[in-house]
């Protein structure tokens, strides 16, 4: 048994907006590391989890990415058009066989081996979200369709390749500013391109 759950004690769970996905209001009772209890309220955004992944080239030393609108990010300040590593909410399915279905929907690259390299909750002081990570390899050949994304889904999704150099170049500029992105480069740099 996870010893904090004998820490939290949950009094009322309000749900604020269930609309695009699910925002709660939860009221609750934690014992602080003294033995007081302290009473808080959080609200938490649970959307599901999901899984990114990132497409690398060891021969000729490139990556793939996508760009596309981000809302979000645009309400932020952003132009919007993030660059950013194919990514996808599971939605009841494995994380393997979802970034499998959302790399080629979005890319339009087929992977067949995909790795599993670690999982990180991306903002874990509201989102309930683990991110599950990936890479895979791809070659020109594993090009099945152009990508895209699924324009009913709203999306419209250009594909990108980049040396790794300049894609770390554009992490350092700013110009690639999505997390999960700029972990799976770094990773790539440390694991997979390490010279």
């Amino acid at each position: 048994m996870n010893e904090t759950a004998e820490r939290v004690r949950i009094v009322d769970v309000e749900v604020l907006s269930d609309d695009w996905y699910v925002l709660k209001k939860t009221t609750f009772d934690f014992q602080r590391a003294d033995g007081t209890w302290q009473r808080q309220s959080r609200e938490t955004y649970d959307r599901g989890n999901g899984a990114t992944l990132l497409l690398y080239d060891p021969d000729r030393r490139t990556v793939v990415l996508t760009r596309q609108f981000r809302l979000p990010v645009f309400v932020n300040g952003h132009d919007g058009m993030l660059i950013e590593a194919p990514a996808g909410l599971l939605e009841a399915a494995s994380p393997e066989m979802r970034i499998r279905a959302e790399v080629e929907e979005e890319t339009g690259y087929r992977v067949h081996d995909v790795r599993k390299v670690f999982e990180a909750y991306m903002s874990p002081g509201s989102v309930t979200e683990k991110l599950y990570f990936f890479v895979a390899q791809y070659d020109p050949a594993s090009k099945v369709s152009r990508g895209g994304g699924v324009a009913g889904e709203g999306e419209d999704i250009e594909v990108l390749e980049y040396p790794i150099a300049d894609a770390l170049a554009m992490v350092r500029r700013g110009e690639i500013v999505d997390g999960k992105t700029i972990m799976l480069l770094q990773y790539a740099a440390l694991e997979l391109f390490a010279r």
